[in-house]
């Protein structure tokens, strides 16, 4: 693994750098591959990079767009991680609605929709059960209590193992996430984090040992490159 942390001035210069990032492997996966394959975060921090990347003139139709994670609601809900990246960048561009893959959550049985999203990735990549795929492009984010994707402290979805894609929990409240090994499969992992808040996380995903069941992000280790990208807030905790 290929791990590269940079703590940038302030928001403005993290999402500059971030563009700068997923722009160049995206450029390297269509190159060597034909294809990118990328998945995406959803909350505050990545919207603006949604936008900056919806205004660069990009191969779309060799570009296909997937969620880490998605909370359990329709997809014109404010709450869906669908519905963001859409308004903040895939409505944007002349991108092949075939190339866009949300989570399916409509069945009202977040297992099977979560089943069901196994089985297209599955169908996409070419793999079997029990197979793994490598996404060309994670982005992930964190939250306060340093959770990522919908991988939550002491929830059973951090020990799925044999799984693509899970069902979360937040509160009581299902999320469909990709799974630990899914995640580590890829070939490049972006964490994008900003804000002070972060730090008491970033601590502890950072130190030397610390219980992953506790803080679930130090749970991601890509075959790949990981990179973490701080503002200046966040990145006070690694310093």
């Amino acid at each position: 693994m290929k791990k590269v942390v940079e703590v940038l001035a302030n928001r403005e210069q993290l999402i500059e750098r971030s563009l700068a990032v997923v722009l160049s492997q995206i450029a390297a996966a269509v190159a060597e591959r034909g294809i990118c394959t990328i998945a995406l975060a959803g909350g505050s921090t990545p919207e603006p990079l949604y936008r900056s990347i919806a205004s660069q003139d990009l191969p779309w139709d060799k570009i296909h767009v997937f969620w880490g994670d998605e909370r359990y609601v329709p997809p014109e809900h404010p709450d869906s991680n669908q519905k963001m990246a859409r308004l903040a960048w895939l409505d944007r561009v002349n991108i092949p609605a075939s190339n866009i893959h949300p989570m399916p959550t409509g069945t009202g049985d977040p297992a099977a929709d979560a089943s069901a999203h196994q089985t297209e990735l599955q169908q996409f990549f070419k793999v079997s059960d029990g197979e793994f795929p490598a996404f060309d492009i994670i982005l992930l984010g964190i939250g306060d209590d340093a959770h990522t994707a919908s991988l939550f402290p002491g929830t059973p979805a951090l020990q799925v193992r044999d799984a693509l894609v899970t069902v979360g929990n937040k509160d009581g409240q299902p999320r469909i996430t990709f799974t630990v090994p899914l995640i580590n499969r890829a070939r490049c992992v972006i964490f994008i984090v900003a804000g002070a808040s972060k730090q008491p996380a970033l601590a502890q995903i950072f130190a030397p040992a610390a219980d992953p069941m506790t803080y679930p992000a130090r749970l991601v280790q890509p075959e790949g490159e990981l990179w973490w990208l701080l503002d200046a807030a966040a990145g006070e905790a690694v310093k």
